[in-house]
C-alpha cells in the first residue's frame, strides 16, 4: 500500500478544526454564523458520508477473514446480505443528528476510501492472502478511528456555533422576525 492518504474531508475540514475558526466565528454576524453553522453541517454529512463507505469496505474485509478462519464453506457473496445488515454490529455511536444536505460530490469520498487500499483490489477479495486481507483491514480501521474523530470534531464546531446563535436569540442580540426575513429572501 503507498503512503498515507489525506486526512478525512481534507482541508475544508482542517479549518473547521482550527481553534481560530470558532474565534473568529464568535465575533461575525448573525448571517455568517448561520452560513458557517451551514458550510460545517456540509462537512459533517460529508464525513458521514464517507464513514458509511469506509465502514462497509472493513466490514466486509473483517468478515472474509473470518470466514476464512471458520473455514465457514459459505461464499462472501452468500454473505454479503447479512454483513451489509449490520447483524452483530453493536449501537450506533452517532449523534442521531437529523441531515438536511446530501453529501457534495460523492465520487471524491469513494475515490478517498479507494485510496486507503492502493495496489489492493478488494474487489478480488477471494484472492488476497489472509496477511494482505490483515493489512487492508488494519488501514481501514485506522482511517475509520481518524475520520470518526475529525467527524466529532466538525460535530463540536456545529453545536458551538448553534450553541451562539441560540446564545444570540435569548439574549436579544438577534431577532427571529430578522432570521424569517432573511429566510424568506433566499
Amino acid at each position: 500500500m503507498s503512503p498515507k492518504p489525506s486526512p478525512a474531508g481534507g482541508a475544508a475540514v482542517d479549518e473547521l478544526l482550527e481553534p481560530a475558526f470558532l474565534e473568529t466565528a464568535m465575533r461575525s454576524s448573525m448571517t455568517d454564523v448561520r452560513l458557517l453553522r451551514r458550510k460545517a453541517e456540509q462537512e459533517e454529512v460529508n464525513l458521514s458520508y464517507t464513514r458509511r463507505l469506509l465502514q462497509g469496505r472493513l466490514d466486509i474485509v473483517r468478515r472474509e477473514l473470518q470466514r476464512r478462519a471458520e473455514h465457514d464453506g459459505r461464499s462472501l457473496v452468500d454473505l454479503l446480505p447479512e454483513i451489509l445488515s449490520e447483524k452483530g454490529r453493536g449501537p450506533a455511536h452517532g449523534l442521531g443528528r437529523h441531515q438536511t444536505v446530501q453529501p457534495h460530490a460523492p465520487e471524491e469520498y469513494e475515490s478517498w476510501v479507494n485510496s486507503l487500499t492502493k495496489g489492493v483490489d478488494v474487489s478480488a477479495i477471494s484472492e488476497l492472502s489472509d496477511a494482505k486481507l490483515e493489512k487492508v483491514a488494519r488501514a481501514l480501521a485506522e482511517a475509520e478511528s481518524g475520520l470518526s474523530e475529525r467527524r466529532r470534531g466538525v460535530q463540536q464546531v456545529m453545536d458551538a456555533l448553534a450553541a451562539e446563535l441560540g446564545r444570540r436569540y435569548r439574549d436579544g442580540e438577534a431577532d427571529v422576525a430578522a432570521l424569517l426575513a432573511d429566510e424568506g429572501r433566499h
